[in-house]
C-alpha cells in the first residue's frame, strides 16, 4: 500500500488590523503635537539658561497651591469616568461638574501667579528669555486647559441627555484620557520650572 505523504499547508488566519475609533486616533495625533511643542519649548528654556540669558525664577506660590486642583480635578474626572462605567449617572454628573469647577480654578490660580511674576519683576515683554518662557509654558498649558474645559463642557451636557453611559463611553473616556495628560502635562511643567 503506497501511502503519500500529504502536507497540510494551513491556512493562514488573516490578520484583524488594528482597529481604532478615528476619534480616539485624532486625540493621540493632538497630545504627540502638544508633546512636541512642548519639548520644544523646554529644550529652549535649557539652551537660553545654558547661555546664562537671564537668572533662575522664583515661581508663584499659587503654582503650587494650583497643581493641587489639578490633581484633585485628575481624581474626580477619573470617578466621573468610573460612574459613567457603573451607569451612575447622578455621579458622572457630580464628579464631571466638580472637575469642571477644579479646572476654572485652576486657571484662575494661574492668572493670579502671573501677577504675582509681574509683582516680582518678571514680565514676559522686555525681560529676559527665561523670563518669557516662565510665563510661556504655563500660559499655553493653560490654553490647552481651556480646550479640556469645553470638551468636559460638552461631555457634561451629553451626560444630561443621556448620551452618556456604559454602552456609550466614547466622548467620556477621550475627555478623561485628554484630561489626564493634561494634569500630568503640567506637573512636568511645575516640576521642570521649580529645579531649572
Amino acid at each position: 500500500m503506497n501511502t503519500q505523504n500529504i502536507n497540510i499547508v494551513q491556512a493562514e488566519q488573516p490578520q484583524l488590523p488594528l482597529s481604532m475609533s478615528p476619534k480616539k486616533f485624532i486625540l493621540w495625533l493632538f497630545i504627540v503635537s502638544i508633546v512636541m511643542l512642548f519639548a520644544a519649548w523646554t529644550s529652549a528654556y535649557i539652551v537660553a539658561q545654558a547661555e546664562g540669558v537671564g537668572v533662575p525664577i522664583e515661581l508663584p506660590s499659587l503654582f503650587g497651591y494650583t497643581s493641587i486642583l489639578l490633581i484633585l480635578s485628575s481624581i474626580s474626572m477619573h470617578l466621573a469616568y468610573r460612574a459613567a462605567k457603573r451607569d451612575q449617572l447622578n455621579l458622572l454628573r457630580i464628579f464631571s461638574t466638580i472637575t469642571f469647577i477644579l479646572g476654572v480654578g485652576f486657571l484662575a490660580g494661574q492668572l493670579l501667579g502671573f501677577e504675582q511674576l509681574v509683582a516680582s519683576n518678571v514680565y514676559f515683554v522686555g525681560g529676559t528669555a527665561i523670563d518669557s518662557f516662565t510665563f510661556v509654558l504655563p500660559f499655553m498649558h493653560g490654553v490647552h486647559i481651556v480646550a479640556g474645559l469645553v470638551f468636559l463642557l460638552i461631555v457634561l451636557v451629553q451626560s444630561f441627555r443621556y448620551k452618556v453611559h456604559s454602552k456609550s463611553m466614547l466622548s467620556i473616556e477621550l475627555c478623561a484620557t485628554f484630561w489626564h495628560f493634561l494634569d500630568g502635562l503640567w506637573l512636568y511643567l511645575f516640576l521642570f520650572l521649580t529645579f531649572n
